[in-house]
């Protein structure tokens, strides 16, 4: 299938290459799962879950899925303020796919 893609079009025009542009990246797959697993989730337990991130690149990355349509952000108007991630529609539809790369991951592991 993917073949047809490429034969099809250039690389950069097919879905496939933008799929792996929304989910590029160190972190952006974990922090999805993350939210898929606990959400809603805050800034300090996306970042205790990641363990070794930096909260600029943290924040940086769920900027750019925010962006992307991918998580939603809710701001709680408190001191301390409060603010929520969740997946989206679409972001819940994109982790049905990378649950398949977790399931052929689980099946061919040494």
């Amino acid at each position: 299938m993917i073949k047809n893609y490429i034969k099809d079009a250039n690389f950069e025009d097919t879905g496939f290459s933008y799929t792996l542009s929304l989910i590029s990246g160190k972190h952006k797959m974990v922090i999805l799962y993350c939210l898929m697993e606990f959400e809603p989730v805050r800034f300090n337990e996306l970042r205790r879950y990641l363990k070794n991130i930096s909260d600029k690149t943290l924040s940086t990355n769920l900027k750019e899925l925010e962006s992307d349509g991918l998580i939603t952000r809710k701001e709680y108007p408190q001191i301390p303020p409060k603010v929520e991630y969740s997946l989206s529609g679409k972001g819940r539809s994109l982790m049905e796919v990378l649950d398949q790369l977790c399931v052929w991951g689980e099946n061919n592991r040494p």
